[in-house]
């Protein structure tokens, strides 16, 4: 019998973005986008451009030369969009009313007009009836780096249309939350790295030589790198790149300083992908001293190849550059430090050390991570909720789920938050092991019979909610929580099996709506438990539009979060991947310069003797507390009533002496 698991979950989608002959990472980006989501499993349709972009549109050739593609083309690729004839944007449009989702690609604000077109003629903007796709927007960068006049209305007018958007970096949320963005997911730019395999380099004597890769604008800091050479004699150049506009002027009469002679040299013009591995054998450093960045995989390029790293002290090269390990990270726009940094950068022993250091970097899971979180925003949430062929009482519920709803979760629930965690299309259930295929058939046949019409506003006040849903609390019996289900199922918010999650999360939402809602639901809520959060579908529900990030990897939140100090005013980071004694302290940190006055943080810490593993004891609550104290908090209830008991009573209870006996939620003001 064949197995059509993976088929029956799979996903129509349409990708509508740039592809060769087009060059450039986000033409590459696209190309392989396309590529893995068919390897996936999905049957995936690339639309692109028949024509380049004007020239009026886009500062450099945008072709690649010779007609030589970066990536390997996508086969199933449709060049059906003409700039010039906005009739092709809206046939393309209605060829597109049959798929799942359509992903359309974001470069520049003026395209804007073009994707709206062809998003309203194929019905995938929300607010309609019936069978529609999903339209998902991926963001590489919401604003150029070199904004103009009315760029942030046509940007504000697109994620108004628009289901929900995919960013790469924390920043690029909250602007693109600014802008209106109603779903806003954060996942890390995965590689799509040209150029073949590395070039073996042996160690070689003379001075350093640093390479700076790829379409230089101002943004890119080569002005400030080469000011920082005029005095530390023992490194080279190489600008290898196509130099846009008025930068050529300003690179030319900085690299014809007497203090610079011979050593710097200048490649202006396209970089081939296959000459790429020998200008990286050719070189020891990568320089990256940009101003600003949203998102680049030149770190990881550079890795790939063997190079250690110079770049600026910003995201995302601070989490990508281990300082002193594999590559040296600066302030940006700090002369002094950079050239404090080509000066041990001269050392030979200090480049050697930090090659050794460079590790070749994972160019597979990135795109797990990337794909999952595609999949999820590809299918409406209702979808995931439910299948509408269940009976209206139990939306949501498989009819063969041998759990009851209705018995009591414990402490150490699944890992899953209920169909929608185990409805995972193929390549994220692949990847993390997940079974419940035949919930992800439902999810899938649920899709395609288009429940995917928005669900209207869950009307939610403040005294809708009872007194003893408490902002600070203690869950010690699995009641406790059964209770809060059955409870947001009567207040009509987005179904869970989860109870553990329906308690965290409904006391979380049930403190902004009573200390930060303006009544207008315009709060900047950050909730870092990922694309699939039960308090952010909760918190959509009834009108918010929280930003969703999933913080992944070797770093801790606080390096992750890149915000502007006080612009935030919840943060959340709750059950099932709240904090534990490890990282809580880190969590305070980030929220004591990323809340704005009277901002809330909520987090979650498992509570249970010491030898249980990142649990903290009823004491060491006190000390959390001392410590948000120090940083400029306040708790919202009271400690040394009810809840210091019941943290008591929990410990009475437990059973076993290395496992955790209860959850404590605590809910902090910022003064």
């Amino acid at each position: 019998m064949t197995d059509d698991s993976t088929g029956s979950a799979a996903l129509r989608i349409a990708i509508v973005g740039p592809t060769h002959p087009h060059k450039g990472g986000v033409a590459a980006h696209t190309t392989m986008l396309a590529h893995h989501l068919a390897d996936a499993g999905h049957d995936v349709t690339l639309v692109s451009w028949a024509h380049l972009y004007p020239s009026k549109l886009h500062h450099a050739d945008a072709s690649v030369p010779d007609g030589v593609p970066e990536v390997p083309p996508f086969p199933r690729t449709i060049r059906a969009l003409s700039w010039a004839r906005p009739d092709t944007w809206v046939r393309a449009g209605r060829r597109l009313r049959d798929v799942d989702a359509i992903l359309v690609v974001h470069v520049m604000p003026p395209v804007v007009p073009a994707h709206l077109a062809l998003l309203r003629a194929a019905g995938a903007v929300p607010g309609g009836d019936g069978p529609r796709p999903q339209s998902v927007v991926v963001c590489h960068n919401v604003l150029p780096h070199e904004p103009h006049p009315g760029d942030a209305r046509l940007m504000s007018v697109l994620f108004s249309r628009v289901d929900s958007v995919l960013v790469h970096s924390a920043d690029q949320a909250t602007v693109a939350h600014e802008l209106g963005a109603r779903r806003v997911s954060v996942a890390d730019l995965p590689p799509h790295l040209p150029g073949g395999d590395p070039i073996h380099r042996g160690p070689r004597p003379g001075p350093t030589r640093l390479l700076a890769l790829g379409l230089i604008r101002e943004y890119k800091g080569i002005d400030v790198l080469l000011r920082a050479m005029r005095t530390v004699p023992e490194v080279t150049l190489t600008i290898a790149g196509e130099i846009w506009g008025a930068n050529r002027g300003v690179i030319s009469r900085l690299a014809s300083d007497p203090a610079l002679a011979g050593r710097v040299e200048i490649r202006d013009g396209y970089v081939p992908a296959d000459a790429l591995a020998s200008l990286l054998a050719d070189h020891d450093v990568l320089a990256l001293p940009y101003r600003s960045a949203t998102a680049s995989q030149n770190v990881i390029l550079g890795h790939a190849h063997g190079l250690p790293v110079l770049a600026s002290d910003i995201a995302p090269f601070s989490q990508q550059v281990a300082d002193g390990v594999n590559g040296i990270l600066v302030p940006p726009e700090d002369e002094r430090a950079l050239a404090g940094a080509l000066r041990r950068l001269g050392d030979p022993d200090v480049r050697r050390r930090l090659a050794e250091g460079v590790q070749t970097p994972d160019l597979s899971g990135p795109w797990a991570h990337y794909l999952g979180t595609l999949e999820a925003l590809s299918v409406d949430e209702s979808v995931l909720l439910g299948d509408p062929g269940l009976p209206a009482d139990e939306p949501g519920v498989p009819a063969d789920d041998p759990d009851d709803p209705d018995d009591p979760d414990d402490l150490h629930p699944r890992d899953d938050d209920g169909p929608a965690e185990q409805g995972l299309l193929p390549h994220a259930r692949r990847v993390l092991g997940r079974g419940a295929r035949s919930v992800a058939g439902r999810a899938r046949r649920s899709a395609t019979r288009a429940v995917a019409a928005r669900r209207p506003l869950v009307s939610l006040r403040p005294d809708d909610l009872p007194e003893w849903v408490l902002a600070t609390d203690v869950l010690g019996e699995p009641d406790e929580a059964d209770d809060a289900r059955r409870l947001s199922r009567i207040l009509g918010l987005p179904r869970s099996l989860d109870s553990v999650s329906a308690w965290a999360a409904l006391g979380s939402l049930a403190a902004i709506l009573r200390v930060r809602d303006d009544g207008r639901r315009s709060a900047v809520i950050v909730d870092e438990g990922g694309t699939r959060s039960l308090l952010s579908r909760w918190a959509r529900a009834v009108g918010f539009a929280p930003v969703e990030i999933d913080f992944t990897g070797s770093h801790p939140s606080v390096a992750a979060l890149d915000v502007d100090t006080g612009s935030l005013d919840v943060i959340v980071r709750i059950h099932p991947h709240g904090c534990d004694a490890d990282d809580v302290d880190h969590v305070l940190e980030q929220a004591s310069w990323a809340l704005r006055s009277g901002g809330l943080l909520v987090v979650t810490v498992p509570i249970g003797p010491r030898a249980a593993e990142g649990a903290v004891g009823p004491a060491d609550v006190r000390g959390i507390l001392a410590r948000a104290h120090d940083l400029g908090f306040v708790l919202i209830g009271d400690l040394d009533g009810d809840v210091n008991a019941r943290m008591r009573e929990a410990a009475s209870r437990a059973r076993a002496d290395d496992a955790a006996y209860g959850l404590v939620r605590l809910t902090l003001r910022r003064r």
